[in-house]
C-alpha cells in the first residue's frame, strides 16, 4: 500500500455561492461553507444579515489578539450561547474577573508535578483499551473513533474522579456525551441572531436534553466527592485538587454549581479533543506504513515490553512529532471566536466595535506562506527550521497566550503515551476506498467515522 501524502480535507464551496446556499452549508458543516481562498488569505472579511466577522491568518495579528491584548478581545458570546446548556459559566466561556478567578483555582491542578501523578491513570486506561481491542479483534474494519472516544473518556474519569469508564456513573456520562457531540455543532446560526439576551434562542433540542442529563450526572458525582472531602476520605485526584483549591484573592473555593461547570468543560475539552486527535493520528499512520513502522519501532525500543514510565515520554521524539503533525493537520478545535471591545484597524481595514474575530487553526495550520507543502503529512518537518519558527506563532492547537488551554501539557503527555502504547500493540491499516471526510462538530471528526483494520503487531515490529 502506497503512502498517503495528502490526507483528506473537506471540499470548499465555490467562491460565488448564494446566501441561501451558504446558510445551508453552514448548518451542515463549517468547513464546506468556506471558500478555498481562506487557506491563502492573511485576513478575510465576512458580512451577513446577522453578523460581521474577520478571519485572521496573519501571525502578528493573532499575537495581538491572543497574547498582547487579550482583554481587548474577549471570548465571543456566540460560543457561550451555543454551549451554555452544558457548560454554564465554565472557564472555557467566561471573561474578565470571573475567568481570572477560575484560572487561579484551576491552574494549580495542572502544574508539572501533577502530570506525573496522573500518569499511572493514563497508562491504566491505555492497557484497558488494548485488552478491549484484543478481545474484540476481528479481521473486519473497526470504527476507530469509537475506540479512541472510549479510551479518552476512560483517561478523563480515571484522572478526574479515580473512576474507570466501566463504572456505572462514568459510563452513563460517556454515553450522553457521545449523543451530545453528534447533535451539537461547534457554531449554531441561532447564536448569531441579534435578539435581546433574555429572549430564548432556538437550538438543537436533542443536544439540550443531553446537556441536562450530563449535568445531572456530573452534579451527583461532584456532590459525592464533596462528601468524601468533608470526611477526609477523598482520593488525591484532579477533582479533589480543584474542589479544595482556594482562590488566593478571595479565599473561596468553587461552589457546587460552579464545579459542575468546570467538570463539564474538563470532560468536553479533555475527552473530545484527545479522542479526535488520536483517531486522526492512527488514520494518518495507517495511510503511511513507513512512518507507522518507524513510530512503532521507537515505541518498542523506548517502552520495551514492560509498563510505560513517566520518563519514557521524553524519549518518544518521533512519536511526539507525529502527534504535533496530527494536531497541525487536524486541530481538534478548528476555530476560536473573539469579539472586539473597541474600534480596531487590522491590515489597514477599520473594524467596528462588536465585530467577530475568527482565529482558525484549521486554516492557519495549512497556510502556504507559513508551511511547506501544508496539506502533506510530514512529521519530519518538526525537525526542520520551518516548524521551529512556526511552533509559537502559527501552530496553536491549544490556543496561546493567557487563555492557552490549561490542559495542554496533559494532552501532549496523554497523546504521545497512548499513541506509543497502541503502536506497540497493534498494526493499523487503512481500508482501500474508504477516505474519511473531516467535519466540524464540537471537534474535528470524520463525517462517517474512520474505519481501520487492526491486527496484533509482531514481536519484530514489522508484521
Amino acid at each position: 500500500m502506497s503512502p498517503c501524502p495528502i490526507p483528506p480535507k473537506p471540499a470548499s464551496r465555490p467562491e460565488k455561492t448564494s446566501r441561501l446556499r451558504q446558510i445551508l452549508l453552514f448548518r451542515r458543516d463549517i468547513f464546506t461553507s468556506q471558500p478555498e481562498r481562506l487557506y491563502r488569505a492573511k485576513m478575510a472579511e465576512f458580512k451577513t444579515l446577522f453578523f460581521h466577522s474577520y478571519l485572521i491568518n496573519q501571525p502578528d495579528l493573532i499575537h495581538t489578539v491572543l497574547k498582547e491584548r487579550p482583554e481587548d478581545f474577549p471570548k465571543s458570546g456566540v460560543i457561550s450561547s451555543s454551549l451554555k446548556d452544558l457548560l454554564g459559566n465554565a472557564v472555557f466561556v467566561t471573561n474578565g474577573a470571573t475567568w481570572k478567578r477560575q484560572r487561579r483555582m484551576i491552574d494549580p491542578a495542572f502544574e508539572g508535578g501533577r502530570l506525573r501523578e496522573t500518569f499511572d491513570a493514563m497508562v491504566a486506561a491505555g492497557e484497558t483499551a488494548i485488552a478491549r481491542i484484543n478481545i474484540s479483534n476481528t479481521p473486519e474494519p473497526i470504527e476507530i473513533e469509537e475506540e479512541t472516544s472510549h479510551l479518552a473518556a476512560d483517561v478523563i474519569f480515571r484522572t478526574l474522579f479515580s473512576l474507570p469508564i466501566t463504572h456505572r456513573d462514568a459510563n452513563a456520562v460517556f454515553q450522553e456525551f457521545r449523543a451530545y457531540q453528534r447533535s451539537q455543532p461547534l457554531l449554531n446560526l441561532a447564536s448569531f441572531l441579534p435578539v435581546p439576551g433574555w429572549m430564548p434562542r432556538i437550538f438543537n433540542r436533542e443536544a439540550g436534553r443531553s446537556a441536562r442529563r450530563i449535568r445531572a450526572l456530573l452534579s451527583a458525582l461532584t456532590e459525592a466527592r464533596a462528601i468524601e472531602i468533608s470526611r477526609g476520605s477523598a482520593p488525591d485526584d484532579l477533582a479533589t485538587k480543584i474542589m479544595t483549591t482556594r482562590d488566593p484573592a478571595s479565599g473561596t473555593c468553587f461552589e457546587a454549581a460552579e464545579m459542575v461547570d468546570q467538570v463539564a468543560i474538563f470532560f468536553l475539552a479533555g475527552h473530545e479533543t484527545s479522542a479526535s486527535a488520536l483517531a486522526w493520528a492512527l488514520y494518518l499512520l495507517a495511510s503511511d506504513p513507513d512512518t507507522q513502522l518507524r513510530a512503532a519501532r521507537e515505541a518498542q525500543r523506548v517502552l520495551g515490553t514492560g509498563r510505560p514510565r513517566f520518563s519514557d515520554v521524553r524519549r518518544l521524539g518521533f512519536i511526539r512529532d507525529v502527534w504535533r503533525e496530527t494536531l497541525r493537520l487536524y486541530p481538534p478545535v478548528p476555530m476560536m471566536l473573539r469579539e472586539t471591545t473597541r474600534p480596531e484597524r487590522f491590515r489597514n481595514r477599520a473594524i467596528r466595535r462588536g465585530a467577530q474575530i475568527v482565529i482558525s487553526p484549521w486554516h492557519l495550520h495549512r497556510h502556504p506562506d507559513l508551511w511547506h507543502r501544508p496539506d502533506h503529512f510530514d512529521p519530519g518537518r518538526w525537525q526542520r527550521d520551518e516548524a521551529r519558527e512556526n511552533a509559537s506563532t502559527a501552530w496553536i492547537p491549544f490556543s496561546t497566550g493567557p487563555r492557552v488551554c490549561t490542559g495542554a501539557g496533559f494532552a501532549m503527555v496523554e497523546g504521545v503515551l497512548l499513541l506509543a502504547m497502541l503502536l506497540r500493540a497493534f498494526e493499523f491499516r487503512a481500508v482501500p476506498g474508504q477516505v474519511p471526510v473531516p467535519v466540524a462538530h464540537l471537534t474535528v471528526r470524520a463525517r462517517d467515522g474512520i474505519h481501520l483494520k487492526i491486527r496484533p503487531r509482531g514481536a519484530d515490529t514489522g508484521t
